[in-house]
């Protein structure tokens, strides 16, 4: 494997930060690792050393997190983030590249292979985030109308975001949380925690923080499933306690395209940190598979 190359590359004139790695001889597709609301390229701490024993590895920190820049005047949200893998693929990388996302970077690479087509070669969604058209609906009532306004009004507030920024950014904070993700909490150590505060502390931080409230929800899952041209795997730490992942299990299954495949793991929220071993070995084999069903294809096979 080649030494991780960690060069800025520049996006809407902002640095933004990535890791690429590769054997001599990569098999397959490349890889593009897409980080949740938070974390960074240090979240797939475990994965590239693996699968860049035998792929063209990139991960890259999405706007506004990690090491890349935090600018103030970005429109944050799926749309910028999808823009911004979409030109990561066709500028750096430059050949069909299978987007693996976790949590909101599900949602951004789900978003990204639509929009990249022919360029994406497959899409791995581990817990991903993001709404479907039926869970955007108005709420119903006045109880309910009342209890959204009350709740948006307080979140909306500088005085109540600074404050749940100050705590959320605390180190006891972020390892009670992740403790609350991991149902295996060796994992949950000190460089993990470290790799989430140390961004927190950026200049533009707090600014990136406060548009959690006020992100554009984007395209609904459903609608890009039925746009979506590309192999899909679905793996799930069906543990978690944020999405309720058994429910939304049933609900991607519903409307993910024929021949998706799927893995389900005793974990929680960031299966991939959590219990890698079985992510990389489960993503290895689903590569493989996938190549070699692309091969057998009568259009593969005629060289078309």
């Amino acid at each position: 494997m080649s030494a991780a190359i960690t060069n800025p590359w520049r996006y809407r004139d902002q640095s933004i930060h990535y890791l690429s790695a590769s054997p001599a001889s990569p098999r397959g597709p490349a890889l593009l690792l897409v980080h949740g609301f938070g974390a960074s390229t240090d979240h797939w701490r475990h994965n590239i050393p693996v699968l860049a024993g035998l792929h063209e590895v990139h991960a890259l920190d999405l706007l506004g997190f990690g090491r890349s820049a935090k600018p103030a005047d970005l429109p944050y949200g799926g749309d910028l983030w999808r823009d911004q893998l979409v030109a990561y693929v066709r500028e750096r990388i430059g050949r069909p590249t299978v987007l693996v996302g976790n949590s909101l970077g599900g949602f951004a690479a789900l978003a990204a292979a639509v929009a990249l087509e022919d360029d994406c070669a497959g899409v791995v969604l581990l817990n991903a985030a993001g709404p479907f058209s039926d869970e955007r609906e108005t709420p119903q009532g006045w109880g309910a109308i009342a209890r959204r306004t009350i709740a948006m009004a307080l979140l909306n507030s500088p005085v109540v975001q600074r404050l749940l920024f100050e705590n959320l950014r605390r180190p006891a904070t972020i390892r009670r949380t992740l403790n609350q993700v991991y149902l295996d909490r060796t994992n949950v150590d000190e460089e993990l925690v470290e790799a989430i505060r140390r961004p927190s502390l950026d200049r533009g931080a707090f600014g990136v923080f406060r548009t959690v409230f006020a992100i554009p929800r984007g395209q609904p899952l459903d609608s890009l499933f039925a746009h979506l041209r590309a192999p899909l795997l679905l793996i799930w730490g069906i543990r978690d306690p944020w999405i309720n992942a058994a429910g939304r299990r049933s609900q991607f299954l519903r409307h993910a395209p024929a021949g998706t495949k799927e893995v389900v793991l005793e974990a929680g929220h960031c299966p991939h940190d959590e219990v890698p071993d079985q992510v990389n070995a489960a993503l290895l084999d689903w590569l493989t598979n996938a190549e070699a069903e692309r091969c057998q294809s009568p259009v593969a096979s005629a060289g078309v």
